[in-house]
């Protein structure tokens, strides 16, 4: 009988390890695509151009991404852009999620709360219409330049504010300066200068791999175990060609791509933030800091090429 036991308990034991080890290597991640329509840099004729070049990519690799939206952008002047509203329709066609991403796209630390959380109501009209086309919801609120609040009180009465009006916020935990990239890109495709274009590119996908295996690092010296992880890039030219091909980076480290709701699900996304101040980072960063990490915690984050900056 003992004997029998004692094998039991081994096996327990081996099985044990055997689901920690799977649930350790687990990697996935949600592709979440910032300032929809579309960030066009001046060049008007993209935004189709973009809006077709990602949901391809994504439909390529079976990805289902949310793409958080700036209802401004949708309006010459007074008057609504059909056009542009079709782009959106195009994204829920394909299947993707839409969320909320502020009307105008304020800073949270620069404006006073009413203004702010106005913005927010009112950058859900149109998409909120859209959704009910297709039978879906508008549940997800991304915080422009990921400023969440300056302090204890704010920031909790923001998340009081999201939560009564229906949304739970998306937090990310891969930032990177995209946006960088695909300003010098779109300067270089205005210039005629494809040799630079392709450097850019290159550099840009080498980067984001860099941004990938780091966030990966630190949220499992926070957490023990890979967190299920939350992309933050953007709907521009340079995502539009280069997304493909991004997509083909993180399926050779191993990640599957999930939703939003996936991603939300992971516990760590409800970890204490504790630390505050005027900054537009990951939150895995807040949670490094909230746990008082410090120094050699942040110090391998890959730096922005001077190519872009």
């Amino acid at each position: 009988m003992l004997l029998k036991n004692d094998a039991m308990r081994k096996l327990i034991v081996l099985l044990t390890f055997l689901s920690f080890s799977c649930f350790a290597q687990e990697r996935a991640i949600c592709i979440s695509i910032d300032d929809l329509p579309a960030v066009t840099y001046g060049i008007s004729e993209h935004s189709q151009v973009i809006t077709d070049g990602i949901l391809n990519a994504l439909q390529n690799h079976n990805v289902k991404a949310i793409g958080f939206v700036n209802e401004g952008k949708l309006y010459e002047g007074e008057a609504l852009d059909s056009s542009k509203v079709e782009l959106l329709d195009q994204w829920l066609k394909a299947g993707m999620d839409l969320g909320n991403h502020t009307y105008s796209h304020k800073n949270y630390h620069r404006v006073p709360f009413k203004e702010y959380t106005d913005d927010i109501l009112k950058g859900e009209r149109i998409i909120k219409s859209l959704a009910t086309k297709y039978d879906t919801e508008i549940r997800y609120f991304r915080h422009p330049y990921l400023r969440s609040g300056l302090t204890a009180g704010s920031t909790d009465s923001l998340k009081t504010f999201l939560k009564e009006s229906g949304y739970q916020e998306s937090l990310v935990t891969i930032d990177n300066d995209d946006y960088l990239f695909a300003q010098k890109y779109a300067w270089a495709y205005r210039s005629g200068d494809t040799k630079l274009m392709k450097q850019i590119g290159d550099t840009y996908l080498t980067y984001m791999e860099e941004k990938l295996l780091y966030f990966e690092e630190i949220s499992i010296e926070l957490f023990g175990r890979n967190i299920k992880q939350t992309l933050l890039i953007h709907a521009n030219f340079l995502n539009a060609q280069y997304l493909d091909a991004l997509l083909k980076t993180y399926k050779e480290h191993g990640y599957t791509f999930i939703s939003q709701d996936e991603a939300a699900s992971d516990p760590a996304y409800q970890s204490s933030v504790t630390k505050f101040g005027d900054w537009g980072i990951s939150w895995i960063h807040k949670w490094g800091m909230s746990q008082g990490k410090e120094g050699d915690f942040f110090k391998k984050d890959p730096p922005t090429p001077d190519l872009v900056r």
